[in-house]
């Protein structure tokens, strides 16, 4: 990765965003030096203007950054820096340093599509996800069903926790089956925004 060390006197901006949640946590700067011991060591490492030394982040605290990804900008000066946070990161305590709540539970779908999409390709043996690909389509199918069923008679019932239990079932029955036919869940979420344009009319 080519980056330009120099436009700012040795420093580069790194923009710390959560792996999983894509909430941005802090913002530090890195010299050569930070930048290559983030690398080898997996764990975020910043350069200190007014030490003038290196600090890993959560190395007194324990609220390190695990790495997952690198990303240089366009003009090859500014980092973006996906990374898995163990605990606060902001030294108030706070999930960020713009004090904001470091929580996105939708964002866990695609998380599992993911893990869904890696069991069939896969296959691993003893795993129940393995078995409704092995017996197909209209298992899967019927499984949706099932579990549709079960969420609309708690719906009826009116236990919403019954109702969230079975709901998570066919949900996630129904990206299991979406997976077997090449599909994913944001093939659902672009048909939802699309339908959610005031000019969207109905097929």
């Amino acid at each position: 990765m080519n980056i330009d060390f120099q436009k700012m006197n040795g420093l580069v901006p790194a923009i710390i965003q959560d792996a999983r949640t894509q909430k941005v946590l802090m913002l530090g700067f890195m010299n050569e030096e930070a930048y290559q011991k983030t690398v080898e060591t997996g764990l975020v490492t910043f350069y200190s203007r007014t030490r003038k030394t290196l600090w890993t982040k959560g190395e007194t605290s324990g609220n390190t950054l695990t790495v997952k990804e690198i990303l240089n900008d366009c003009d090859q000066d500014t980092l973006l820096i996906k990374a898995v946070p163990a605990g606060p990161v902001c030294h108030t305590g706070a999930d960020t340093c713009w004090n904001e709540t470091n929580d996105n539970p939708v964002q866990f779908l695609t998380e599992l599509q993911r893990f869904i999409e890696k069991r069939h390709e896969e296959m691993p043996e003893g795993s129940y996800t393995t078995s409704l690909f092995r017996d197909g389509c209209h298992r899967m199918a019927q499984k949706v069903g099932e579990e549709a069923l079960e969420a609309v008679i708690e719906a009826v019932a009116e236990n919403n926790e019954r109702l969230v239990y079975e709901a998570s079932d066919m949900l996630y029955h129904l990206i299991v089956l979406l997976t077997s036919k090449g599909l994913s869940i944001e093939d659902l979420c672009r048909e939802l925004r699309e339908r959610h344009d005031p000019t969207w009319h109905k097929h």
